[in-house]
């Protein structure tokens, strides 16, 4: 194989026994370097682990894997565990961190870890779970990270060599295999200049119609088009409906395309997979995290047809899977970040727009960004697209359950973990005293509260080291015996009250049964006394409080309602209502595989766990009918 010069160089640090990290635009090839490193391994009876930020991405790495190494790969995630012993095991970052954590003895047989998108230590709900992986990482284990471009990729490396006493060495590629056009949509108008927006004095808004007809004429389909919001994605298909981009054959192609993998993956009575058949046959699509993640499959694998001309889609589209187009379009530069609307990110706007230019058949791809004049200045447009990627920051917030495994294996020792940490290498003296003050607090509280004692964990400590994310309100619940007298509806109820997160306007179910308002009560006056204490101890952000949103809708799927009915018990969409209960069996997982849980929650937690992954909540039938 002949390697683009950033690819080759990475190889031969690799091949002289040197960790490496890769920072380079999307689409740029860097896979093939993973790829070079598994067959490596594979020939020298060597184990990789391949980390993915989420579990999608974990699903297609597997499924392309599979093709090209066979028996030799294996996947666990915390939905899905097939040929878990394989040398070459792909999983997500948090199982990563959990066996470092629980099992460390388990990664022995493994030479190299794999991260990829590292620069998702950042991320400030899952950024920790990345720190706390390449901190506690293996001596014996080598590094490749796989990164989108950011200006600091230097001082990230010199802080991994910090803590691991190892060479580091840093791969850039700045250019892109397919270069990038830019074009913009303003008062209806398209310009393929920036700096033309500052003359448009038109005042007429701009129309999909205009710039879907521009692509047409100017060979800019197959294009993705990226919005923040699933509702808009669905309307502005349905706004395209007008339009049919395919003739007679391709029609006919498409649509017994997607009639064969409806069949495959028993979606043919699905009222959301109807509701596509008209715009599938025109050659337009949506795609979203609200569908259910066998329909996103489907149109995944339309899309690889090319057959598909326009896909509107929410941002998780672009994150690492592979599915380049011609032309990408941005219906807008802000987007919702955690708390609050604000301008696009340069790095995210570039993974989205990486997606245009396919390599080996375009020579260049299109990048249309629809700008309205009203909400976002012309300074703010080109910071966004022509300004430099923001740095890689550190987002260190230290759980409960990583708390108690350190304190298990270091006891008061475990302060000395944090200067190891990149908030500790970035930070200022003060930031550094409010992080070890909060550290402190949280141990505090934790001993305290009955977690530890003598220097040792309790038994519900022993239970709260095993739950990462839900651990103080799970374990006060188990600590009152509250877990052992539930049954296997009220368990369901539980756990999915723990994992669930309302989005804005959702609303409880108008009919909660008698069972579920008590244990809402329970869950309620819980999670109170927990808060009171944090508060004491000046601990934030708070422990998350349990949401009842989906007893009912959980209840009747226990009683085994169908999924169409199970639907009409809630307001949140399909395929949230999916990835709830498959994240409410995990955490059933979580506390079955603690130490001190008892033979009979255990039993009863396996039955729960058995009838609500069923049907299409399985996620590892999904996986191998796929």
């Amino acid at each position: 194989m002949i390697y683009d010069r950033f690819q080759q160089e990475a190889i031969d640090h690799i091949n002289s026994g040197h960790s490496v990290i890769v920072s380079a635009p999307t689409g740029a090839g860097k896979t093939a370097i993973a790829e070079h490193i598994i067959n490596e391994a594979i020939c020298n009876n060597l184990g990789v682990i391949y980390t993915a930020p989420i579990k999608a991405l974990s699903n297609q790495k597997f499924r392309d894997f599979q093709g090209q190494f066979k028996d030799h790969i294996g996947i666990l995630t915390g939905d899905v565990s097939i040929n878990p012993l394989a040398p070459i095991l792909i999983m997500t970052t948090e199982i990563f961190r959990n066996k470092l954590l629980d099992e460390p003895l388990s990664l022995d047989k493994y030479s190299w870890i794999i991260f990829d998108e590292i620069h998702y230590i950042d991320n400030p709900e899952r950024g920790t779970v990345w720190e706390e992986s390449l901190i506690f990482l293996p001596k014996h284990m080598h590094l490749l990270g796989l990164s989108a471009t950011i200006p600091n990729i230097e001082q990230f490396a010199k802080w991994i060599e910090s803590i691991h006493d190892k060479t580091v060495k840093v791969v850039i590629e700045e250019n892109r295999p397919v270069p990038l056009h830019f074009l913009f949509q303003c008062q209806n108008e398209i310009v393929d200049k920036i700096e033309h927006l500052r003359r448009i004095r038109s005042s007429k808004p701009n129309r999909l119609n205009t710039l879907i007809d521009y692509l047409r004429n100017n060979d800019g389909l197959p294009a993705i088009y990226f919005v923040f919001s699933r509702k808009r994605a669905e309307e502005l298909a349905q706004e395209l409906y007008g339009f049919k981009f395919l003739d007679a054959k391709e029609s006919r192609a498409i649509t017994q395309l997607y009639e064969d993998l409806l069949e495959r993956f028993d979606l043919k009575n699905e009222q959301s997979a109807q509701i596509l058949y008209p715009l599938v046959q025109r050659g337009i699509a949506y795609h979203h995290a609200g569908m259910l993640p066998t329909l996103k499959e489907v149109i995944e694998r339309l899309f690889t047809s090319r057959l598909l001309k326009v896909i509107f889609t929410t941002e998780t589209f672009a994150l690492g899977i592979n599915m380049p187009s011609r032309s990408v379009m941005f219906d807008g530069l802000r987007k919702f970040y955690g708390t609050y609307v604000r301008n696009l990110k340069t790095r995210d706007f570039y993974q989205m727009a990486g997606r245009a230019g396919r390599r080996g058949i375009d020579k260049e791809g299109f990048v249309y960004t629809r700008v309205n004049s009203q909400r976002m200045t012309f300074d703010e447009v080109r910071r966004i697209i022509f300004g430099k990627p923001e740095e890689v920051k550190s987002q260190l917030n230290t759980s409960y359950a990583t708390l108690l495994n350190l304190y298990e294996k270091y006891q008061e020792d475990l302060f000395k973990i944090y200067p190891l940490s990149l908030h500790y290498f970035q930070s200022h003296k003060n930031e550094q005293r409010q992080a070890l003050s909060l550290l402190n607090a949280k141990l505090r509280m934790l001993k305290d509260s009955g977690y530890i004692h003598e220097a040792k964990l309790t038994e519900k400590g022993k239970f709260a080291k095993t739950i990462y994310g839900y651990e103080l309100v799970l374990a006060e619940l188990y600590d009152q015996n509250i877990l052992e007298q539930l049954d296997e509806f009220g368990l369901g109820v539980v756990a999915a009250a723990i994992v669930f997160d309302p989005r804005k306007n959702q609303r409880m179910p108008l009919s909660v049964s008698k069972s579920s308002r008590a244990i809402k009560r329970i869950c309620e006056e819980t999670y109170d006394l927990v808060k009171a204490k944090e508060r004491r101890y000046k601990i934030f952000p708070f422990s998350k409080l349990p949401y009842f949103h989906l007893c009912s809708c959980m209840e009747a799927w226990l009683r085994g309602t169908s999924f169409d009915k199970t639907l009409q018990m809630t307001d949140c969409d399909e395929g949230e209502v999916v990835r709830y209960f498959r994240m409410s069996i995990q955490v059933l997982r979580e506390i079955s595989q603690a130490p001190v849980t008892s033979y009979l929650l255990k039993d009863k937690i396996k039955e729960t766990i058995r009838v609500i992954n069923r049907d299409i909540v399985d996620a590892e039938k999904q996986l191998r009918e796929g």
